[in-house]
Protein backbone atom coordinates (compact mmCIF):
# COMPACT_ATOMS: atom_id res chain seq x y z
CA UNK A 1 0.00 0.00 0.00
CA UNK A 2 1.38 3.34 -1.07
CA UNK A 3 1.47 6.61 1.75
CA UNK A 4 -0.72 8.21 -0.62
CA UNK A 5 -3.34 5.41 0.27
CA UNK A 6 -2.23 5.11 3.69
CA UNK A 7 -3.34 8.53 4.57
CA UNK A 8 -6.70 9.58 5.62
CA UNK A 9 -7.75 12.01 2.92
CA UNK A 10 -9.53 14.73 4.16
CA UNK A 11 -11.96 17.16 1.91
CA UNK A 12 -13.28 20.54 3.78
CA UNK A 13 -17.32 20.90 3.47
CA UNK A 14 -18.09 24.79 3.54
CA UNK A 15 -20.56 25.49 6.26
CA UNK A 16 -22.05 28.97 6.23
CA UNK A 17 -24.20 29.96 9.18
CA UNK A 18 -25.70 33.45 9.23
CA UNK A 19 -24.10 35.85 11.71
CA UNK A 20 -20.67 33.35 11.62
CA UNK A 21 -17.95 33.45 10.14
CA UNK A 22 -17.26 30.87 7.01
CA UNK A 23 -16.17 27.50 8.94
CA UNK A 24 -14.78 24.04 7.82
CA UNK A 25 -16.12 20.78 8.84
CA UNK A 26 -14.41 17.78 7.37
CA UNK A 27 -14.79 14.21 5.55
CA UNK A 28 -12.25 11.58 5.60
CA UNK A 29 -11.82 8.32 4.82
CA UNK A 30 -13.93 6.22 6.90
CA UNK A 31 -16.82 8.71 6.59
CA UNK A 32 -16.45 8.48 2.94
CA UNK A 33 -16.57 4.91 2.84
CA UNK A 34 -19.77 4.58 4.80
CA UNK A 35 -21.26 6.95 2.61
CA UNK A 36 -20.54 5.16 -1.04
CA UNK A 37 -21.46 1.85 0.61
CA UNK A 38 -24.90 3.56 1.53
CA UNK A 39 -24.97 5.03 -1.97
CA UNK A 40 -24.39 2.43 -3.64
CA UNK A 41 -26.74 -0.14 -1.85
CA UNK A 42 -29.65 2.47 -1.18
CA UNK A 43 -31.95 0.80 -3.47
CA UNK A 44 -31.20 -2.47 -2.03
CA UNK A 45 -32.67 -1.13 1.15
CA UNK A 46 -36.20 -2.19 0.25
CA UNK A 47 -34.87 -5.75 1.38
CA UNK A 48 -33.96 -5.43 4.86
CA UNK A 49 -37.01 -2.96 5.35
CA UNK A 50 -38.58 -6.51 4.61
CA UNK A 51 -36.81 -8.70 6.16
CA UNK A 52 -37.09 -6.33 9.17
CA UNK A 53 -40.79 -6.29 8.91
CA UNK A 54 -40.57 -10.57 8.76
CA UNK A 55 -38.81 -9.93 11.79
CA UNK A 56 -41.37 -7.73 13.16
CA UNK A 57 -43.71 -10.50 12.90
CA UNK A 58 -42.10 -13.19 14.27
CA UNK A 59 -41.50 -11.17 17.70
CA UNK A 60 -44.46 -9.60 17.92
CA UNK A 61 -46.96 -11.69 16.23
CA UNK A 62 -45.81 -15.49 16.89
CA UNK A 63 -45.61 -16.06 20.93
CA UNK A 64 -49.30 -14.78 21.67
CA UNK A 65 -50.01 -17.76 19.36
CA UNK A 66 -47.59 -20.02 21.60
CA UNK A 67 -48.67 -22.19 24.46
CA UNK A 68 -47.17 -19.79 27.78
CA UNK A 69 -43.19 -20.60 28.71
CA UNK A 70 -43.02 -22.83 31.91
CA UNK A 71 -41.24 -21.06 34.84
CA UNK A 72 -37.90 -22.57 34.15
CA UNK A 73 -37.30 -21.22 30.36
CA UNK A 74 -34.92 -19.41 29.81
CA UNK A 75 -34.00 -17.48 26.03
CA UNK A 76 -32.69 -20.56 25.12
CA UNK A 77 -35.64 -22.74 25.80
CA UNK A 78 -37.94 -20.92 24.80
CA UNK A 79 -39.04 -18.84 22.12
CA UNK A 80 -41.10 -16.47 23.64
CA UNK A 81 -38.86 -15.91 26.48
CA UNK A 82 -36.57 -15.79 23.61
CA UNK A 83 -38.62 -12.83 21.95
CA UNK A 84 -39.58 -11.30 25.06
CA UNK A 85 -35.28 -11.20 25.57
CA UNK A 86 -34.49 -10.05 22.14
CA UNK A 87 -37.70 -7.20 21.96
CA UNK A 88 -36.65 -5.49 26.02
CA UNK A 89 -33.37 -7.25 26.79
CA UNK A 90 -31.62 -6.38 23.46
CA UNK A 91 -33.75 -3.71 20.95
CA UNK A 92 -35.00 -1.21 23.14
CA UNK A 93 -31.66 -0.52 25.21
CA UNK A 94 -29.36 -0.98 22.40
CA UNK A 95 -31.59 0.94 19.90
CA UNK A 96 -31.04 3.91 22.50
CA UNK A 97 -27.36 3.85 22.70
CA UNK A 98 -26.90 3.49 19.04
CA UNK A 99 -27.65 6.83 18.78
CA UNK A 100 -24.47 7.80 20.62
CA UNK A 101 -22.85 6.07 17.88
CA UNK A 102 -24.72 6.25 14.64
CA UNK A 103 -27.01 8.85 15.41
CA UNK A 104 -31.22 7.86 13.64
CA UNK A 105 -29.32 5.17 11.83
CA UNK A 106 -32.54 2.42 13.28
CA UNK A 107 -34.69 5.23 11.84
CA UNK A 108 -33.90 5.18 8.18
CA UNK A 109 -32.41 1.90 7.58
CA UNK A 110 -33.48 -1.06 9.57
CA UNK A 111 -36.95 0.14 11.32
CA UNK A 112 -40.07 -1.63 9.84
CA UNK A 113 -42.82 0.85 10.78
CA UNK A 114 -40.79 4.01 8.72
CA UNK A 115 -40.53 1.65 6.01
CA UNK A 116 -44.23 0.67 6.24
CA UNK A 117 -45.30 4.06 6.34
CA UNK A 118 -43.62 4.84 3.59
CA UNK A 119 -45.13 1.86 1.23
CA UNK A 120 -48.62 2.86 2.27
CA UNK A 121 -47.91 6.61 1.78
CA UNK A 122 -47.04 5.60 -2.19
CA UNK A 123 -51.05 4.20 -2.44
CA UNK A 124 -52.52 6.38 0.08
CA UNK A 125 -54.30 9.64 -0.10
CA UNK A 126 -51.63 12.06 0.47
CA UNK A 127 -53.56 14.29 2.43
CA UNK A 128 -51.65 17.77 3.51
CA UNK A 129 -50.48 17.04 7.32
CA UNK A 130 -52.55 18.55 9.56
CA UNK A 131 -51.49 21.89 11.82
CA UNK A 132 -52.49 19.58 15.29
CA UNK A 133 -49.54 16.77 13.65
CA UNK A 134 -47.33 19.32 13.24
CA UNK A 135 -47.50 20.75 16.84
CA UNK A 136 -44.14 20.73 18.93
CA UNK A 137 -45.35 18.84 21.72
CA UNK A 138 -46.71 15.59 19.59
CA UNK A 139 -43.93 13.52 19.96
CA UNK A 140 -43.86 13.57 23.63
CA UNK A 141 -47.80 13.30 24.09
CA UNK A 142 -47.25 10.44 21.80
CA UNK A 143 -44.25 8.52 23.85
CA UNK A 144 -45.83 9.22 27.25
CA UNK A 145 -48.47 7.49 26.31
CA UNK A 146 -47.11 4.81 24.50
CA UNK A 147 -45.32 4.57 27.66
CA UNK A 148 -48.26 4.39 29.84
CA UNK A 149 -50.27 1.74 27.73
CA UNK A 150 -47.04 -0.21 27.83
CA UNK A 151 -47.45 -0.52 31.59
CA UNK A 152 -50.94 -1.06 32.19
CA UNK A 153 -50.93 -3.70 29.23
CA UNK A 154 -47.55 -5.41 31.32
CA UNK A 155 -45.83 -5.58 27.96
CA UNK A 156 -42.58 -6.44 29.00
CA UNK A 157 -44.62 -9.40 31.13
CA UNK A 158 -47.24 -10.48 28.00
CA UNK A 159 -46.26 -11.09 24.58
CA UNK A 160 -50.23 -10.59 24.37
CA UNK A 161 -49.48 -6.96 25.26
CA UNK A 162 -46.56 -6.66 23.09
CA UNK A 163 -48.45 -7.62 20.42
CA UNK A 164 -51.32 -5.00 21.36
CA UNK A 165 -48.98 -1.99 22.05
CA UNK A 166 -46.63 -2.87 18.76
CA UNK A 167 -49.24 -4.26 16.66
CA UNK A 168 -51.25 -1.17 17.55
CA UNK A 169 -48.04 1.14 16.57
CA UNK A 170 -47.41 -0.45 13.70
CA UNK A 171 -51.50 0.11 12.50
CA UNK A 172 -50.74 4.10 13.61
CA UNK A 173 -47.93 4.41 11.29
CA UNK A 174 -49.39 2.90 8.35
CA UNK A 175 -52.62 4.49 8.86
CA UNK A 176 -50.55 7.82 8.94
CA UNK A 177 -48.64 6.76 5.98
CA UNK A 178 -51.78 6.10 3.77
CA UNK A 179 -53.35 9.37 5.16
CA UNK A 180 -50.81 12.35 5.14
CA UNK A 181 -48.10 13.39 3.32
CA UNK A 182 -46.36 13.54 -0.79
CA UNK A 183 -43.67 11.33 -0.50
CA UNK A 184 -43.25 11.89 2.84
CA UNK A 185 -42.70 10.20 6.24
CA UNK A 186 -44.98 11.96 8.35
CA UNK A 187 -45.07 9.28 11.31
CA UNK A 188 -41.37 9.62 11.68
CA UNK A 189 -41.48 13.30 11.89
CA UNK A 190 -44.21 14.07 14.16
CA UNK A 191 -46.01 10.69 15.37
CA UNK A 192 -43.64 7.97 16.75
CA UNK A 193 -43.04 7.69 19.89
CA UNK A 194 -39.45 6.52 19.96
CA UNK A 195 -38.62 8.48 17.14
CA UNK A 196 -38.13 12.34 17.95
CA UNK A 197 -36.39 10.91 21.26
CA UNK A 198 -33.80 8.86 19.46
CA UNK A 199 -33.52 12.34 17.62
CA UNK A 200 -32.84 14.47 20.96
CA UNK A 201 -30.21 12.22 21.95
CA UNK A 202 -28.96 11.85 18.84
CA UNK A 203 -27.79 15.18 18.78
CA UNK A 204 -25.25 12.94 21.73
CA UNK A 205 -23.10 11.37 18.75
CA UNK A 206 -20.59 11.67 16.63
CA UNK A 207 -22.32 11.29 13.01
CA UNK A 208 -24.59 13.99 10.98
CA UNK A 209 -24.93 14.46 7.60
CA UNK A 210 -24.24 18.28 6.56
CA UNK A 211 -24.78 20.43 3.57
CA UNK A 212 -21.37 20.99 1.41
CA UNK A 213 -22.42 24.61 1.59
CA UNK A 214 -25.46 25.53 3.99
CA UNK A 215 -27.87 28.49 3.04
CA UNK A 216 -27.55 31.25 5.41
CA UNK A 217 -30.71 30.86 8.24
CA UNK A 218 -32.09 28.71 10.69
CA UNK A 219 -33.25 25.20 9.75
CA UNK A 220 -36.96 25.53 8.27
CA UNK A 221 -40.02 23.08 7.62
CA UNK A 222 -41.06 22.20 4.12
CA UNK A 223 -43.27 19.55 2.18
CA UNK A 224 -41.23 19.87 -0.94
CA UNK A 225 -37.90 18.61 -1.69
CA UNK A 226 -35.91 14.79 -1.53
CA UNK A 227 -36.20 14.79 2.49
CA UNK A 228 -38.66 12.14 3.24
CA UNK A 229 -38.66 14.07 7.00
CA UNK A 230 -39.04 17.61 5.83
CA UNK A 231 -36.02 18.83 6.27
CA UNK A 232 -34.71 21.98 4.28
CA UNK A 233 -31.21 20.22 3.01
CA UNK A 234 -29.59 23.10 2.42
CA UNK A 235 -30.22 24.65 5.60
CA UNK A 236 -29.76 21.75 7.71
CA UNK A 237 -28.27 22.57 11.08
CA UNK A 238 -29.51 20.04 13.51
CA UNK A 239 -29.74 16.22 13.48
CA UNK A 240 -32.64 15.79 15.23
CA UNK A 241 -34.86 14.89 12.40
CA UNK A 242 -32.41 13.22 10.26
CA UNK A 243 -33.33 9.55 9.69
CA UNK A 244 -30.14 8.72 7.92
CA UNK A 245 -31.64 7.35 4.62
CA UNK A 246 -29.03 8.23 2.76
CA UNK A 247 -31.66 9.81 0.04
CA UNK A 248 -29.47 13.66 0.13
CA UNK A 249 -25.96 12.05 0.09
CA UNK A 250 -24.41 12.06 -3.66
CA UNK A 251 -20.55 12.28 -3.43
CA UNK A 252 -20.44 13.55 -6.76
CA UNK A 253 -22.79 16.64 -6.89
CA UNK A 254 -21.97 19.70 -5.36
CA UNK A 255 -25.33 20.39 -3.58
CA UNK A 256 -25.12 17.27 -2.05
CA UNK A 257 -24.91 16.52 1.36
CA UNK A 258 -22.06 14.28 3.28
CA UNK A 259 -21.34 11.92 6.09
CA UNK A 260 -19.43 13.92 8.78
CA UNK A 261 -17.67 12.66 12.07
CA UNK A 262 -17.74 15.34 14.60
CA UNK A 263 -17.04 15.16 18.64
CA UNK A 264 -19.40 13.58 20.88
CA UNK A 265 -22.14 15.78 22.59
CA UNK A 266 -20.78 18.50 20.07
CA UNK A 267 -24.24 19.50 18.86
CA UNK A 268 -25.29 20.03 22.41
CA UNK A 269 -22.04 21.91 23.58
CA UNK A 270 -22.88 24.64 20.90
CA UNK A 271 -26.83 23.87 20.61
CA UNK A 272 -27.34 27.38 20.49
CA UNK A 273 -25.76 27.28 16.57
CA UNK A 274 -28.31 23.68 16.37
CA UNK A 275 -31.80 24.84 16.99
CA UNK A 276 -31.94 25.05 20.79
CA UNK A 277 -35.65 24.22 20.88
CA UNK A 278 -37.98 24.88 24.62
CA UNK A 279 -40.52 22.37 23.86
CA UNK A 280 -37.56 19.62 23.49
CA UNK A 281 -35.85 20.92 26.29
CA UNK A 282 -39.01 19.87 28.41
CA UNK A 283 -39.25 16.51 26.56
CA UNK A 284 -35.94 15.94 28.45
CA UNK A 285 -37.36 16.27 31.59
CA UNK A 286 -40.13 14.17 31.06
CA UNK A 287 -38.71 11.21 29.50
CA UNK A 288 -36.90 10.99 32.50
CA UNK A 289 -40.11 11.32 34.82
CA UNK A 290 -41.81 9.00 33.15
CA UNK A 291 -39.38 6.62 32.93
CA UNK A 292 -38.67 6.56 36.67
CA UNK A 293 -42.45 6.43 37.48
CA UNK A 294 -42.94 3.13 35.03
CA UNK A 295 -40.44 1.67 37.61
CA UNK A 296 -41.01 3.04 40.55
CA UNK A 297 -44.82 1.58 40.92
CA UNK A 298 -43.50 -1.84 40.74
CA UNK A 299 -41.17 -1.76 43.38
CA UNK A 300 -42.42 0.69 46.01
CA UNK A 301 -44.18 0.21 49.20
CA UNK A 302 -45.57 3.80 48.99
CA UNK A 303 -47.24 2.44 45.92
CA UNK A 304 -49.07 -0.51 47.52
CA UNK A 305 -49.95 1.84 50.65
CA UNK A 306 -51.49 4.26 48.13
CA UNK A 307 -53.31 1.66 46.14
CA UNK A 308 -54.42 0.44 48.89
CA UNK A 309 -56.10 3.38 50.72
CA UNK A 310 -57.51 4.51 47.63
CA UNK A 311 -59.33 0.79 47.34
CA UNK A 312 -61.20 1.80 50.80
CA UNK A 313 -62.11 4.97 49.92
CA UNK A 314 -63.33 3.39 46.76
CA UNK A 315 -65.39 0.81 48.73
CA UNK A 316 -66.83 3.53 51.31
CA UNK A 317 -68.10 5.07 48.17
CA UNK A 318 -69.71 1.48 46.60
CA UNK A 319 -67.61 2.56 43.75
CA UNK A 320 -68.27 -1.33 42.83
CA UNK A 321 -66.93 -0.64 38.98
CA UNK A 322 -63.02 0.18 40.35
CA UNK A 323 -62.76 -3.16 41.08
CA UNK A 324 -63.58 -4.91 37.94
CA UNK A 325 -61.44 -5.65 34.89
CA UNK A 326 -61.00 -3.69 31.98
CA UNK A 327 -60.73 -4.34 28.04
CA UNK A 328 -57.37 -6.48 27.74
CA UNK A 329 -56.12 -3.79 24.81
CA UNK A 330 -55.98 -1.39 28.25
CA UNK A 331 -55.00 -3.59 30.67
CA UNK A 332 -53.73 -7.14 31.81
CA UNK A 333 -56.15 -8.97 32.06
CA UNK A 334 -54.26 -12.93 32.21
CA UNK A 335 -56.17 -14.79 34.80
CA UNK A 336 -54.20 -17.84 33.46
CA UNK A 337 -50.97 -16.27 34.97
CA UNK A 338 -52.42 -14.83 37.99
CA UNK A 339 -52.86 -11.72 36.81
CA UNK A 340 -55.94 -9.29 36.34
CA UNK A 341 -55.68 -5.47 36.44
CA UNK A 342 -59.06 -3.80 37.61
CA UNK A 343 -59.65 -0.09 36.51
CA UNK A 344 -58.32 0.70 39.51
CA UNK A 345 -54.94 -0.56 38.45
CA UNK A 346 -55.91 0.99 35.39
CA UNK A 347 -56.13 4.80 36.99
CA UNK A 348 -53.37 4.19 40.13
CA UNK A 349 -50.87 3.29 37.52
CA UNK A 350 -51.72 6.33 35.02
CA UNK A 351 -51.80 8.52 38.07
CA UNK A 352 -48.20 7.36 39.28
CA UNK A 353 -46.42 7.69 36.28
CA UNK A 354 -47.61 10.82 35.51
CA UNK A 355 -47.53 12.45 38.87
CA UNK A 356 -44.09 11.47 39.33
CA UNK A 357 -43.59 12.56 35.74
CA UNK A 358 -45.03 15.74 36.89
CA UNK A 359 -42.51 15.84 39.57
CA UNK A 360 -39.59 15.64 38.35
CA UNK A 361 -40.52 18.06 35.26
CA UNK A 362 -40.95 20.63 37.84
CA UNK A 363 -37.71 20.12 39.92
CA UNK A 364 -35.72 19.93 36.89
CA UNK A 365 -37.58 22.73 35.52
CA UNK A 366 -36.79 24.75 38.72
CA UNK A 367 -33.06 23.75 39.15
CA UNK A 368 -32.68 24.65 35.01
CA UNK A 369 -34.74 28.02 35.65
CA UNK A 370 -31.94 29.04 39.06
CA UNK A 371 -28.95 27.50 36.57
CA UNK A 372 -30.18 29.89 33.94
CA UNK A 373 -31.13 32.88 36.09
CA UNK A 374 -27.56 32.36 38.01
CA UNK A 375 -25.88 32.40 34.30
CA UNK A 376 -27.30 35.76 33.65
CA UNK A 377 -26.16 37.11 36.85
CA UNK A 378 -22.38 35.80 36.54
CA UNK A 379 -22.21 37.35 32.69
CA UNK A 380 -24.62 34.71 30.32
CA UNK A 381 -25.53 36.13 27.47
CA UNK A 382 -29.53 36.45 25.56
CA UNK A 383 -32.41 36.01 27.18
CA UNK A 384 -33.60 34.13 30.70
CA UNK A 385 -35.78 31.38 28.09
CA UNK A 386 -33.10 31.13 25.86
CA UNK A 387 -30.40 30.38 28.60
CA UNK A 388 -33.23 28.05 30.00
CA UNK A 389 -33.52 26.28 26.65
CA UNK A 390 -29.99 25.29 26.12
CA UNK A 391 -28.96 24.65 29.68
CA UNK A 392 -31.83 22.28 29.67
CA UNK A 393 -29.89 19.68 27.25
CA UNK A 394 -27.27 19.12 30.22
CA UNK A 395 -29.44 16.63 30.80
CA UNK A 396 -29.73 14.57 28.00
CA UNK A 397 -26.86 11.91 28.85
CA UNK A 398 -28.44 11.37 31.58
CA UNK A 399 -32.34 11.19 30.57
CA UNK A 400 -31.41 8.90 27.72
CA UNK A 401 -29.31 6.41 30.63
CA UNK A 402 -32.63 6.77 32.76
CA UNK A 403 -34.37 5.18 29.79
CA UNK A 404 -31.85 2.64 29.49
CA UNK A 405 -32.08 1.58 33.11
CA UNK A 406 -35.65 1.79 33.81
CA UNK A 407 -36.87 0.49 30.96
CA UNK A 408 -34.63 -1.45 29.14
CA UNK A 409 -33.12 -3.18 31.97
CA UNK A 410 -33.25 -6.48 30.14
CA UNK A 411 -29.44 -5.81 28.36
CA UNK A 412 -28.15 -6.29 31.73
CA UNK A 413 -29.72 -10.04 33.02
CA UNK A 414 -27.40 -11.79 31.30
CA UNK A 415 -24.04 -10.03 33.73
CA UNK A 416 -26.26 -11.58 36.15
CA UNK A 417 -25.88 -15.19 34.87
CA UNK A 418 -21.89 -14.49 34.74
CA UNK A 419 -19.59 -15.11 37.65
CA UNK A 420 -20.00 -11.42 38.39
CA UNK A 421 -23.26 -12.24 39.53
CA UNK A 422 -26.31 -9.49 40.52
CA UNK A 423 -23.64 -7.53 42.00
CA UNK A 424 -22.02 -7.43 38.69
CA UNK A 425 -25.13 -6.14 36.71
CA UNK A 426 -25.88 -3.40 39.76
CA UNK A 427 -21.94 -2.36 39.10
CA UNK A 428 -22.46 -2.11 35.19
CA UNK A 429 -25.79 0.20 35.43
CA UNK A 430 -24.13 2.30 38.26
CA UNK A 431 -21.50 3.09 35.67
CA UNK A 432 -23.11 3.31 33.03
CA UNK A 433 -25.25 6.09 34.94
CA UNK A 434 -22.52 7.73 36.69
CA UNK A 435 -21.24 8.32 33.00
CA UNK A 436 -24.09 9.83 32.14
CA UNK A 437 -24.29 11.97 34.99
CA UNK A 438 -20.63 12.76 34.88
CA UNK A 439 -21.26 13.80 30.82
CA UNK A 440 -24.53 16.11 31.80
CA UNK A 441 -22.45 17.97 34.07
CA UNK A 442 -19.40 18.64 31.37
CA UNK A 443 -22.19 19.67 28.91
CA UNK A 444 -23.70 22.11 31.19
CA UNK A 445 -20.03 24.02 31.93
CA UNK A 446 -19.24 24.22 27.98
CA UNK A 447 -22.96 25.24 27.66
CA UNK A 448 -22.56 27.86 30.15
CA UNK A 449 -19.09 28.74 28.66
CA UNK A 450 -20.97 29.36 25.06
CA UNK A 451 -22.98 31.68 27.28
CA UNK A 452 -20.54 33.74 28.32
CA UNK A 453 -19.69 32.40 31.58
CA UNK A 454 -15.88 33.60 33.04
CA UNK A 455 -14.79 30.43 34.00
CA UNK A 456 -14.00 31.42 37.60
CA UNK A 457 -17.85 31.82 38.12
CA UNK A 458 -19.15 29.06 35.35
CA UNK A 459 -18.86 26.74 39.08
CA UNK A 460 -21.97 28.85 40.51
CA UNK A 461 -24.82 28.46 37.84
CA UNK A 462 -23.04 24.65 37.40
CA UNK A 463 -24.40 23.85 41.12
CA UNK A 464 -28.08 23.11 40.05
CA UNK A 465 -27.18 20.73 36.94
CA UNK A 466 -24.82 18.58 39.35
CA UNK A 467 -28.26 18.87 41.85
CA UNK A 468 -30.35 18.16 39.71
CA UNK A 469 -28.39 15.12 37.98
CA UNK A 470 -27.55 13.55 41.78
CA UNK A 471 -31.35 13.93 42.22
CA UNK A 472 -31.88 11.77 39.57
CA UNK A 473 -29.52 9.44 40.29
CA UNK A 474 -30.75 9.01 43.97
CA UNK A 475 -34.30 8.69 42.34
CA UNK A 476 -32.72 5.47 40.33
CA UNK A 477 -31.01 3.82 43.44
CA UNK A 478 -33.97 1.11 44.03
CA UNK A 479 -33.81 0.17 40.39
CA UNK A 480 -29.89 0.00 40.17
CA UNK A 481 -29.07 -1.32 43.35
CA UNK A 482 -32.55 -2.27 45.05
CA UNK A 483 -34.14 -1.03 47.74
Amino acid sequence: MSDSASRIDVQPIRIVARGAAPQTVRTNRWSEGIESFFVRHRERLIWLHAAMFVVFLLVIGLPPLLPDPPESATPWTHYTTFANWLLWGVWFPLVFLSVIFTGRSWCGIFCPMGAATEWTNKVGLQRPIPRWMRWEGTPAVSFIAVTLLGQTLGVRDHAEGAAVLFGGTMALAMLTGFLYGRKKRAWCRHLCPIGRVLGLYSRLGPVNIEPQVRTAGEDIYSLKGACPTMIVLPRKAESRHCIECFRCVNPGAKGSLRLVFRGFGSEIERIRSHRANFAEAWMLFLDTGIALGGFLWLILPQYQRLRQGVAEWAIARDWAWLFESGPSWLMSVHPQRGEVFWWLDFFMIIAFMTGFMALVAAVLGSLTAAAAWLSGRTGGDTTARQRFTELGYQYAPVAMVSLIVGLGSGLFDPIALTPLGPTGAQAAKGLLFLLGAAWSVWLGARILARQGVPPDRRWLPLLPGVLGSALVGLAWWPAIFGL
